[in-house]
């Protein structure tokens, strides 16, 4: 009798978490709930504009701004670099993952806007 009510349990379980995945799939809904993710996601809601500096750094090093789309995408926040409780624009120190580890970003977002400060090349 138990083995069968688990079995109704873990069949109930295993329909519900597809329906809720193909669900939340077709939403297209984002589960941005730690710090890099959260900070990532405000930055590339916000109109993005590009210093000189980081303008003439794209050019020298033939990045795209494709290329800094997947940072701001899938990025590592480095907190300590930056100054993410400066006030009006806080500043982050994002660097890029697998094979864009070599960039990283300074970026000030402000409330409208986020600027890339500077590209930084390793």
């Amino acid at each position: 009798m138990l083995i069968k009510r688990i079995g109704y349990y873990l069949v109930g379980l295993s329909l519900g978490s597809i329906g809720v995945y193909f669900f939340w799939q077709k939403k297209k809904a984002t589960f941005d709930y730690g710090m890099d993710a959260r900070t990532l996601k405000t930055i590339r809601v916000k109109e993005r504009l590009f210093s000189e500096d980081a303008k003439n750094a794209m050019q020298k090093f033939d990045i795209d701004t494709l290329k800094i789309a997947i940072i701001l995408k899938t990025g590592d926040v480095d907190f300590g670099k930056g100054n993410p409780r400066q006030k009006p624009c806080a500043e982050y120190y994002i660097s890029g993952e697998k094979e864009l580890k070599s960039i990283s970003l300074l970026v000030k977002r402000c409330d409208s806007s986020a600027t890339i400060e500077k590209v930084i090349v390793k």
